[in-house]
């Protein structure tokens, strides 16, 4: 099949930053999708001009409408990066499609900066929850951002002095390699700048004293907001290495309590994604209360029990159940489970404990015990306190 569909990445230069072969695809066009400030970049066009559909989401079917003609998208920078590339490249064959690359936003903030791309995270809190940045902060280091709005800076110069990084140094570009490009320099506790609409930022994270110094996983149990009732931090170590966060997946967490699993199991990955269900609804505002604080605020939280709860959910790459676990959850689970998932059940009661047995004896993984001991005050001295002992089973489904 000939290609017909071309998605074209352009910057503040417009049509002059395009090579002469991207240039030339797109004044050939019969049709150009993209958004106001696109459409401003490319005048003198003769193609039919049709505008981002609401929603979104209706872009592909608004595409789908004029195939056979010659169509081009018009994106921000590199449409392969946090644009609309991926969700494009998904839904057509790719003889179908033609992409055209340009400078992105992280490259041209990079080269203001004078920042190495390797040594760097690059995120996006575009049309998302701001606080999916906050596992990445920590002492020294580096972030590029792309924004929402003109609200966003603001946002995050209060979530980074929140976490004791109110000396961090931000800097905010408008209109990146164009004619109109500015630039915002402040420190996050004292940020007050007004700034375009259309902005991309720059962040180097400067701990202060007291600064909340955590790692994407392996968390303290006192960061949770928690009744008492959750996977302790020893535990959980061992629990997420059996899960294997992985890029995208989608995990279970039957019985999420205050959520600790589900979080860092977002935590753990880019772009993963946890359901947790519990019946009880003030362990379920716990769960989203912690999400939002530790930077997992895509968690989705279902009060009910298992198996019902689980009925209509996405595939899992992973289920975890924290207590209570019954052969016919685990069946319903293990069936949904994608191949090469992988299913961890704890047990901290005798009679959870039989049921793990019992499957462990029907289905094969393996089954440990796990005993923790921390060093507490006994009277004016120091002794172990032992914890619960957790009984794990857990296999991988080939």
């Amino acid at each position: 099949m000939t290609a017909w569909l071309n998605i074209v990445g352009i910057g503040e230069d417009g049509m002059d930053g395009l090579t002469p072969v991207t240039r030339a695809t797109v004044e050939q066009a019969d049709v150009v999708i993209g958004g106001e400030r696109h459409h401003g970049l490319t005048p003198n066009l003769k193609a039919e001009r049709i505008a981002w559909p609401s929603p979104f989401d209706a872009l592909i079917d608004t595409i789908r409408t004029h195939r056979g003609k010659r169509v081009v998208v018009l994106a921000t920078g590199d449409p392969l990066w946090y644009s609309v590339g991926p969700k494009i490249a998904k839904s057509f064959e790719a003889d179908e499609v033609v992409f055209h690359p340009q400078l992105s936003a992280f490259q041209w903030l990079a080269v203001r900066m004078g920042w190495s791309l390797a040594d760097l995270e690059t995120l996006t809190v575009h049309g998302r929850p701001v606080q999916q940045m906050v596992p990445f902060i920590r002492p020294n280091a580096r972030l590029l951002l792309l924004t929402t709005g003109a609200q966003t800076p603001s946002e995050v110069a209060e979530i980074l002095t929140a976490r004791g990084y109110g000396a961090s140094r931000i800097t905010v570009f408008g209109a990146l390699g164009g004619d109109r490009e500015t630039r915002f320099d402040g420190i996050a506790s004292q940020w007050n700048h007004v700034v375009p609409d259309f902005n991309s930022m720059a962040v180097e994270c400067v701990a202060g004293d007291g600064a909340q110094v955590l790692p994407l996983m392996g968390l303290p149990d006192d960061v949770f907001a928690s009744d008492g009732t959750m996977t302790k931090q020893e535990v959980r170590a061992i629990t997420l290495a059996k899960l294997m966060p992985m890029r995208g997946a989608v995990l279970w967490d039957i019985g999420c309590g205050s959520g600790s699993v589900a979080i860092e199991w977002m935590r753990g990955a880019r772009d993963a994604v946890a359901f947790g269900v519990e019946p009880r609804a003030d362990r379920i505002a716990l769960a989203t209360q912690n999400a939002l604080a530790l930077g997992a605020p895509r968690l989705t939280a279902i009060q009910g029990h298992a198996p019902e709860s689980l009925a209509g959910l996405p595939k899992p790459d992973a289920v975890f159940v924290g207590g209570g676990l019954t052969e016919q959850t685990f069946q319903i689970a293990w069936n949904a489970l994608s191949s090469h998932g992988r299913f961890v059940a704890n047990a901290v009661t005798l009679e959870t404990e039989a049921v793990l047995r019992d499957l462990h004896s029907k289905f094969g993984g393996q089954l440990i015990r796990l005993s923790v001991e921390r060093a507490e005050p006994v009277g004016r001295l120091t002794g172990w306190r032992p914890a619960m002992t957790v009984t794990q089973w857990s296999l991988v489904k080939s």
